[in-house]
């Protein structure tokens, strides 16, 4: 996925979830943080940050005039972006299965739709492949913790849900899968946050029911986020 009118500006501060102040060229702006995850290994002040300036802000009715994009990463020396826009994995992976070079099993998924409801849950994607019907959740990942990535990095009772209906929908005889996406590149491997065990029983628990569970990193610039290859998943 690409994204228009990005620039690069050093952060400064986060007042709520919702909100931070970036320095823009010798001048303190507003942006809107697309991601209401905690972050708190990432947005540490003076870190260069990528925002997006909407020139139409006043006229769509926007608070603000930028979004807080992507964030260099101080674990990976700065070196690296890692993009923080908590709707971006949803849009690249919908990219990624419909360009149909990511799953080996299935190199052409037809009929993909976004947020598909079945019985209690809505998941962020269905195909099918080779007839059978598939179910997506998609989860984005920002926590690299010594090199690997881990998800939640807050309490998700939600996506604890959506395990669970996945693992459901397998015994009504449907195809299903998380697949998460690192919004990032160069980890090692993804795990579930010991942090948070809840979510991990709830992983395990899809996985023995035949949930697929997928991690894919991305390559991430000032301007873009593509999936790029997949990475080993430790339960």
């Amino acid at each position: 996925m690409n994204y228009e009118h990005t620039m690069t500006a050093v952060f400064l501060s986060r007042p709520n979830r919702f909100l931070a102040h970036a320095l823009l060229d010798g001048k303190e702006v507003v942006c809107h943080v697309k991601n209401t995850g905690r972050l708190k290994e990432l947005l540490n002040p003076g870190v260069p940050v990528v925002i997006q300036h909407h020139p139409d802000a006043k006229a769509a009715g926007r608070k603000t005039e930028y979004s807080l994009i992507a964030v260099a990463s101080p674990v990976l020396g700065g070196s690296q972006w890692v993009n923080i826009d908590s709707q971006a994995p949803n849009q690249a992976a919908y990219e990624w299965l419909s360009a149909g070079d990511g799953l080996p099993f299935c190199p052409r998924p037809t009929d993909i739709r976004r947020e598909v409801s079945h019985g209690g849950s809505r998941f962020d994607l269905a195909f099918s492949c080779q007839g059978q019907p598939w179910f997506m959740e998609v989860k984005g990942v920002t926590l690299n913790v010594n090199g690997q990535a881990r998800f939640p990095d807050a309490p998700t009772e939600r996506g604890i849900r959506h395990l669970h209906g996945l693992s459901d929908a397998v015994k009504e005889g449907f195809g299903a899968a998380v697949l998460f996406v690192l919004q990032m590149q160069d980890c090692a491997s993804f795990s579930p946050n010991p942090d948070h065990p809840e979510f991990g029983e709830a992983l395990r628990y899809a996985k023995d029911h035949s949930v697929h569970i997928w991690a894919w990193d991305c390559e991430v610039s000032e301007a873009s986020m593509k999936i790029r290859q997949p990475v080993p998943v430790i339960l």
